[in-house]
């Protein structure tokens, strides 16, 4: 189940718009492939992000993998659970496995992110 309430980048990162706030996670589907997550290298409060550009890393047994940023801004709050409690990145992707949350400097995200039918397209090849 790909929420709509959100957008998504090909790179399988999500993001959801909450006023000039953007959360932002991974998508059940690159947790699956990414299998047994081990660690999780998220920025710091007050760093500035760019649109398309890598933010922070997650390793997992078998890969690392860049984390990349959907909106250009300023990170204003990070999931501090995830240090101690990276399973919830697996249980609750789209919830409590959030990652960052980030106040654009755009008014709106990005059109050319996926939609949920157009993730699922492409996560179905």
């Amino acid at each position: 189940m790909i929420p709509n309430d959100r957008r998504y980048l090909e790179t399988h990162e999500w993001a959801k718009q909450e006023g000039d706030v953007v959360v932002v996670g991974i998508t059940d589907y690159a947790v699956k492939h990414l299998t047994d997550l081990v660690f999780v290298d998220l920025p710091d409060l007050g760093d500035q992000l760019s649109r398309g550009e890598r933010f922070g890393e997650i390793e997992s047994v078998k890969a690392v993998s860049d984390l990349n940023a959907p909106v250009s801004g300023e990170v204003v709050e990070v999931n501090e659970q995830l240090q101690d409690q990276l399973e919830l990145i697996g249980e609750s992707p789209y919830e409590k496995g959030w990652m960052i949350k980030v106040r654009m400097e755009e008014a709106e995200l990005p059109a050319e992110m996926l939609d949920a039918e157009a993730y699922g397209k492409l996560i179905e090849d």
